[in-house]
């Protein structure tokens, strides 16, 4: 999920809040409990969350805590529903989400993220829009030791990412979207005295926009991307920033996230997933905060057990494994094991540094049986002592 779902901790507010998914993602027995139906039972109460609907918005307070963050609170909305109907089980769920955050460190987040599906998938429409104020830590570039406690910078962001593809066959699309990313009032906190810090060799600039087209083909053949359970997603997607369309610079970038689930024993409900997001800077100088980093992808999940932008490069190279498995017979409670490793290079030609790996655990309590959304709480290790909590709603990727 997105910035949104880094936050989740509160329990008791959010089980309401992936309801909007509910419409017969998933096929479930009467054995099947999901965490609404506890609480309904815990309060002497008919379950009701759990219910097929067409149209579902909920509005939900909530509490958390993340290792860029601190704690944090946020109000946060969404709303589900399926275009024309999911008469024939394979049309996608649409959903659009939106929420306000604001964090022990000072931080502002106000994301907003529309996956809209039209009937029978011929049309996807992605809307990615976010305005940060975030002061958050730095760290050096590739294989660098520089400040390894980090430093703190502040900025103000807004990205304005939308695309629309369209179906050239099944489970494939082509489509063209526009980019624009400004970044503003980038200001050094407490830079370490008596050094240069790799921000600044880099060059800071108070001031920096990147805009311009972006081209993407797209596989994804899995009917639950929530928490999918088989299938495949494969994306390659070009950036190409425009000075005539309002960049600073001109600067070329391209992403390839491939990923694989397989039900593994073939017949459980366990799955076993693989990701691997390759980032490169293609051409041109990118601005220093927009240069490709853990826990900076998309949806801000890679890296887990680091802080998020502990790792910083031109080019970068990412690789995790997870296997999901049950706990509880119902479905109720369920967990992981993960490992994931991330290497940096200077230039695409040239030697990539060390692999930084994390690993982990984690625990999964069922929202939604239907959809089988998650609440997601996982721990993870890293390199030099680093580690910490990471908490989602829904899977990491």
């Amino acid at each position: 999920m997105h910035t949104f779902s880094k936050y989740v901790f509160c329990f008791c507010f959010t089980f309401i809040a992936l309801n909007t998914n509910a419409q017969l993602l998933n096929q479930v027995d009467s054995s099947e409990k999901d965490l609404a139906e506890i609480i309904g039972q815990l309060f002497k109460q008919q379950a009701k969350p759990s219910q097929q609907k067409k149209l579902n918005f909920s509005v939900v307070p909530a509490a958390g805590y993340a290792m860029h963050t601190g704690w944090a609170g946020m109000l946060t909305g969404n709303v589900g529903f399926y275009q024309g109907g999911n008469n024939d089980g394979v049309q996608k769920i649409s959903s659009v989400l939106v929420d306000v955050t604001y964090t022990e460190n000072r931080q502002v987040l106000v994301p907003l993220y529309a996956n809209i599906w039209t009937k029978k998938n011929k049309f996807n429409i992605i809307i990615d829009h976010r305005y940060i104020k975030y002061p958050s830590k730095v760290f050096g570039m590739e294989d660098k030791l520089d400040i390894p406690s980090g430093y703190f910078v502040d900025y103000n962001g807004l990205k304005l990412h939308q695309s629309i593809l369209h179906s050239i066959a099944k489970d494939t699309y082509l489509g063209l979207g526009y980019y624009f990313d400004a970044l503003w009032n980038v200001r050094e906190l407490d830079p370490p005295a008596g050094m240069k810090t790799a921000f600044q060799e880099y060059g800071i600039q108070q001031k920096n926009t990147a805009a311009g087209p972006v081209f993407q083909l797209l596989y994804d053949s899995r009917l639950n991307t929530i928490n999918p359970l088989n299938g495949t997603y494969a994306s390659i997607a070009y950036r190409n920033n425009l000075k005539w369309m309002g960049s600073t610079s001109s600067w070329q970038s391209m992403q390839i996230d491939l990923r694989k689930y397989i039900r593994f024993p073939a017949h459980s409900k366990n799955t076993l997933a693989f990701w691997n997001l390759n980032w490169f800077t293609l051409s041109g100088t990118p601005p220093f905060l927009m240069l490709p980093s853990n826990g900076w992808d998309d949806a801000y999940n890679s890296g887990r057990g680091y802080i998020q932008g502990r790792y910083r490069g031109r080019n970068m190279l990412y690789y995790e494994t997870e296997y999901r498995f049950r706990i509880s017979k119902n479905g109720i409670l369920g967990g992981t094991v993960f490992v994931n490793g991330q290497t940096f290079s200077a230039e695409q030609l040239s030697k990539y540094g060390a692999l930084k790996t994390g690993y982990g655990v984690g625990l999964r309590i069922k929202l939604n049986k239907f959809s089988g959304a998650n609440i997601c709480i996982d721990y993870g290790f890293g390199k030099n002592g680093s580690k910490g909590f990471a908490v989602n709603l829904g899977e990491i990727f």
